[in-house]
């Protein structure tokens, strides 16, 4: 049966451990990348207006479950820069799981069990779709397929039309592009509420002449 201990369970999951885990695996992009030399690397938190840009991070105004990294173009254009790269995140996740179940299961961090046991789960969770090779649903190779392709075959999965990882600028120049389109659309809509106001009240005048004739 479904309870409020359920319901609570889930909403700490839903906004605050798959939030938190989803921000790891991208930093691990982020720390990797680092160290092979990426050019004007950022993490964006959230979606939609842009509350807060400082250094490395990008805050956007509405929560989101997810993270993203994004930078220019990679001075080490290696095959282990490559592959160091796209394991990160997986590799990330992995020792952070690691870590807090070793640490569970010799007895520290008990006063907060139910909450690390579900952080394991969900960093497992995380791994498990990156290190297993396969297509995601827009047809996209995951981390996983990108590092088997490249490891048995040494070739590079850069047949798609997106990157796998996006550009920063890009990212940047739709997002201006997004916020112009936002306010072009509501300096429309106050012009219509401006307009349909001013019709109300030439009405009224037209009323109000009416019945004084």
């Amino acid at each position: 049966m479904f309870g409020l201990s359920d319901l609570l369970a889930l909403i700490i999951s839903a906004f605050i451990i798959l939030p938190v885990v989803s921000f790891i695996r991208e930093s691990g992009y982020f720390i990797v990348g680092g160290i092979f030399g990426v050019k004007n690397p950022r993490l964006t938190i959230g979606s939609g207006p842009r509350l807060y840009k400082k250094w490395v991070f990008d805050i956007r105004k509405h929560y989101h479950l997810y993270s993203w990294f994004s930078y220019d173009e990679l001075r080490n254009t290696s095959k282990l820069a490559y592959i160091a790269i796209y394991a990160a995140p997986i590799l990330i996740n992995m020792s952070l799981a690691l870590t807090l179940n070793a640490l569970l299961a010799n007895g520290y961090l008990e006063e907060y069990k139910t909450f690390f046991d579900r952080f394991v789960f969900y960093a497992f969770y995380f791994v498990l779709f990156d290190i297993v090779p396969m297509f995601t649903i827009n047809g996209k190779p995951n981390n996983g397929m990108i590092l088997y392709e490249m490891i048995r075959y040494g070739k590079r999965t850069d047949f798609n039309n997106e990157p796998f990882i996006p550009s920063t600028t890009e990212v940047e120049e739709q997002y201006i592009a997004a916020m112009e389109a936002i306010k072009e659309l509501e300096q429309e809509k106050e012009l219509r509420e401006q307009e349909f106001i001013e019709e109300m009240k030439e009405l009224d005048k037209a009323k109000n002449k009416e019945l004084k004739e």
